[in-house]
């Protein structure tokens, strides 16, 4: 399936971004029970993230290298693809299956959701396949201007896979692919309770720069931009 070219990009930009957020945090399909409490404490409190950073400058031959040399000693052999449509409901199992075991506020995503992401001109979804099973993926974005900031803006791995360097393995593909869109910089931002996507992220050599709260506006996508 052919992306749409989006001509008006800077008016597309909230769009985008409050798309790929609720890929992670879908309010409106939170058991009915739970509901009440989410949405208070999105209310009262907002969602906290970690924001990171990583300029191309510091990933050198011999950073590249180091990370390689990590992955290299792992048992995982992965391929690494680029997901088409057929695809989508492997992420939507891998995504869902992943979120259960991680402390990001969290309900299970839908094909129309996984979709529209997978829609969005600038994104890329990579898929790693391990033993003959679809194990993880890692959706990248470009921003900034003239997209010269290269985004890791979701990450999922089965947990049977998780601690395995998967991950990692994921990253550096991401990384292979960003960097020939000459880039100036990587970004994530990383829910500041999840512990372990932290780890991973900080072990690829991205540091935290800000933090920002998100409140139940952030997660309200306007469907007009989307056709701009």
């Amino acid at each position: 399936m052919a992306k749409k070219e989006i001509k008006d990009k800077k008016g597309y930009l909230n769009y985008k971004k409050t798309l790929l957020r609720n890929f992670f945090f879908r309010r409106d399909s939170i058991k009915e029970e739970e509901k009440e409490k989410t949405e208070t404490s999105v209310i009262e409190e907002g969602l906290t993230y970690i924001q990171m950073k990583l300029p191309v400058e510091i990933i050198t031959e011999e950073f590249e290298q180091s990370l390689k040399k990590k992955i290299s000693h792992n048992i995982l052999r992965a391929n690494i693809r680029e997901a088409t449509i057929e695809d989508l409901e492997a992420i939507r199992y891998i995504h869902n299956r992943a979120w259960l075991t991680s402390n990001t506020p969290f309900s299970p995503i839908t094909l129309e959701g996984i979709k529209q992401v997978f829609e969005i001109p600038s994104t890329k979804i990579f898929i790693a396949r391990v033993y003959g099973q679809d194990g993880g993926f890692i959706i990248t974005d470009l921003e900034g201007e003239d997209n010269k900031v290269g985004v890791i803006a979701g990450l999922g791995i089965l947990p049977r896979f998780q601690r395995r360097y998967l991950g990692t393995i994921l990253g550096m593909h991401s990384w292979e692919y960003l960097k020939k869109k000459n880039i100036k910089e990587l970004r994530c931002e990383v829910y500041v309770d999840n512990v372990a996507s932290y780890k991973l992220i900080k072990g690829l050599g991205f540091e935290e720069y800000d933090r920002i709260t998100y409140g139940p506006k952030d997660f309200e996508v306007d469907n007009k931009k989307k056709e701009n």
